[in-house]
């Protein structure tokens, strides 16, 4: 195993753990499939950049956007290396 496999062995393991607590902290949602499109009306939709929850939702995406760019470029390293 190279240096980078296990860096990004490493990232992967973080990022996972850190994107399952993050999910476990955040409140469940009741409100059906309106809820995906953001759109509701609730107090948590009308001033959602000043809440705990929007910053978890902010948290959630972002780290399972590095999740995925991380292992993408995994997967890139071990294909041409």
């Amino acid at each position: 195993m190279g240096v980078l496999e296990i860096i990004g062995g490493i990232l992967l393991l973080v990022a996972s753990v850190i994107i399952i607590f993050v999910i476990m902290l955040q409140e469940s949602k009741t409100e059906g499939i309106g809820a995906l499109t953001g759109s509701s009306d609730t107090y948590v939709g009308r001033n959602g950049a000043k809440t705990k929850e929007a910053f978890l939702v902010k948290l959630t995406k972002i780290l399972a956007v590095a999740f995925f760019v991380v292992a993408l470029a995994m997967n890139v390293i071990l294909k041409f290396f």
